[in-house]
């Protein structure tokens, strides 16, 4: 089936959103007199969410007593300074560029909150671009569960099989598998250093985002 549109999970994937992290966890460790750690050791904590980039912060398990406190601080510096240095992945720009001019739809389906998502999609100007922005909101099951990649194609009136989801996790592929959708796996995300893309069954793996134009490109000529 001919392709018709092509959806993004957002931190890793579409955006480049780990340099907010990373400043706002090593300004919680200067605030309390503690060393910086590796920007990495965040970095790789991304997909795991706001629990786990302070887990690797601090070094500290999610039952410290202290630990849930931490974790809102977190989450209350980022709604705050959310799109500071975040921006569009080395060639995504060009990437959305294509899709747009082949006349296909693009839109984001994304574990993060939408009072995190939605401000930085506008402060990138990217609201106006997208066709829909999924979040947890919005469904009773987040990725891995196909609910988000099925309303998804519900709300853009589409069959799954003619839309590719795009993702750095496993919960992306197998969400847009599950729903029915492609699926594309990239290797230039928040892959922690334990995991493999090319194990999780998706139909393509890239390591940077011009390189789905062959994916597009095969796909469009597809009947």
């Amino acid at each position: 089936m001919r392709l018709r549109a092509v959806l993004f999970d957002m931190d890793g994937t579409l955006l480049d959103t780990a340099p907010d992290f990373i400043a706002i966890a090593q300004a919680m460790l200067a605030d309390r007199n503690l060393p910086a750690v590796p920007d990495k050791l965040i970095r790789d904590e991304v997909s795991g969410g706001a629990r786990a980039m302070v887990a690797a912060s601090f070094a500290m398990p999610p039952e410290d007593p202290q630990f849930e406190a931490l974790r809102l601080e977190f989450l209350e510096r980022y709604q705050r300074d959310c799109a500071v240095h975040s921006k569009l992945f080395d060639g995504m720009d060009e990437l959305l560029a294509d899709i747009e001019k082949a006349g296909l739809i693009w839109g984001v389906v994304t574990n993060k909150p939408v009072r995190f998502a939605q401000p930085i999609m506008e402060r990138l100007g990217l609201s106006e671009r997208s066709a829909l922005l999924i979040c947890p909101d919005h469904v009773t099951h987040s990725k891995p569960h196909p609910e988000p990649m099925i309303l998804a194609c519900r709300m853009l009136d589409l069959d799954p099989a003619s839309v590719l989801f795009v993702g750095d996790d496993l919960r992306d592929i197998e969400s847009g598998r599950d729903a029915g959708t492609k699926t594309a796996a990239v290797r230039y995300g928040y892959i922690h250093p334990d995991d493999n893309p090319d194990h999780w069954g998706a139909d393509v793996v890239v390591d940077h985002p011009l390189e789905l134009r062959k994916v597009l490109d095969n796909a469009l000529c597809s009947c």
